[in-house]
């Protein structure tokens, strides 16, 4: 689900709170060593989020906080903010060629560089989280 998020609405904070949960308590975001990202150039970008990103100049730039249930990718375009809001159960990641990671929803994508170690970090945090947090699939069982 793909939102402006410029302004503080209750109805969208609880739509994001529902699909991926409220974010961590302070404890926990220490305990994790951090739950946001560090800023990511996208390099490619489905349709609609294409659609906003080339109504400015700027450079083309998210970041991706971790919520319980959930991520958070978040850019700007416009002075306006926008979140894709992906719950782990929708999520898929794949790392393609060198240092370049793909983040899928549906019909929404978004692949942003990789190149330091920072961001590599990052990313096996979230997938550790994503793979310790999701419920067991019935092949498993």
């Amino acid at each position: 689900m793909l939102l402006n998020v410029s302004y503080s609405d209750k109805k969208i904070t609880q739509k994001i709170d529902a699909e991926v949960g409220k974010p961590f308590p302070l404890k926990e975001r220490w305990k994790m060593g951090g739950i946001g990202s560090p800023k990511l150039k996208i390099v490619e970008a489905s349709m609609e989020i294409r659609n906003l990103l080339i109504l400015d100049n700027n450079a083309d730039n998210c970041n991706v906080e971790m919520r319980p249930k959930g991520i958070i990718v978040g850019f700007r375009s416009l002075l306006e903010s926008y979140a894709l809001i992906i719950p782990y159960y929708k999520l898929t990641i794949y790392k393609g060629n060198l240092a370049v990671y793909s983040i899928y929803r549906d019909n929404y994508f978004i692949k942003v560089e990789a190149d330091t170690k920072a961001v590599q970090k990052f990313f096996r945090k979230l997938l550790d989280y994503k793979a310790d947090n999701a419920p067991t699939n019935i092949e498993d069982l």
